[in-house]
Formats: structure tokens, C-alpha cells, sequence
């Protein structure tokens, strides 16, 4: 990935279990403690969608100043970010769910032993 550094990189390289151990990108957003938790009680009480940070804090943490540099410079996630800005959500919730977007692009360089490539998506759909 473009936007991280060294030390954001062996931390997750450190952090992060085997490609082969993970079923998917959303299992490895999971183990980080990224994934959505919703929080119902019964029928009456329904409170906002949190992150569960039910996961790894050693690979949350190093994540979140490499995803706000993501969110600026890299084309993928700065439209993620500014669709879900624009859909009404704060921004640190939609850091948030970058975060989580980062950590399945990760995987996915990780996976396929391709360099990121901005334009992958467009590339398979057409």
C-alpha cells in the first residue's frame, strides 16, 4: 500500500494471523476488531452501530493515522470517505468503517501477492 510506512507495515505483517488461517477479508477486519456491532435490547432499545473492538488493539490502533493519510491521498478510500461523509455519517465513524476498508485492502495485497492497484476494481467488472 502506498500510504503506509514501514513501522504500520510490520505491525500488521506482526499482528495480523497467516492469509491462509483467514477465510476472508471481513474475518481479517474482524480479528482486528473492526467489524460492526450492532446493540439491541428487546424491541425498545436500539442503540447506534459501534466497531466491536472485540479484536486485536495492537492492530486497531496503529491504523487509524495511516487510515486519516488514506483518506486524503488515496483515491479508493477518499471516495469511500466522502460518500459516506455525504450520506449523513460523522466523520470519525466514517473513519471508522475506512479503517476496516483498509484492513481488506491489506488482505487482499496480502492474498493475491499483487501490489495495490487502485483501478483493480473497475478492471474486474468490465
Amino acid at each position: 500500500m502506498q500510504n503506509f510506512g514501514r513501522q504500520t507495515a510490520t505491525t500488521i505483517l506482526a499482528e495480523l494471523p497467516a492469509v491462509e488461517r483467514l477465510p476472508s477479508a471481513q474475518s481479517a477486519a474482524a480479528y482486528c476488531g473492526l467489524a460492526p456491532r450492532e446493540y439491541t435490547s428487546g424491541a425498545s432499545v436500539r442503540k447506534k452501530t459501534r466497531l466491536s473492538k472485540a479484536g486485536n488493539p495492537r492492530l486497531r490502533k496503529p491504523l487509524f493515522l495511516p487510515t486519516q493519510t488514506a483518506v486524503r491521498f488515496n483515491p479508493v478510500l477518499k471516495g469511500f470517505f466522502d460518500r459516506l461523509v455525504a450520506a449523513g455519517k460523522p466523520k470519525l465513524q466514517a473513519i471508522g468503517a475506512c479503517m476496516r476498508q483498509l484492513v481488506m485492502l491489506c488482505y487482499g495485497v496480502l492474498k493475491n501477492r499483487q501490489p495495490f492497484d487502485p483501478a483493480w476494481s473497475s478492471r474486474t467488472t468490465t
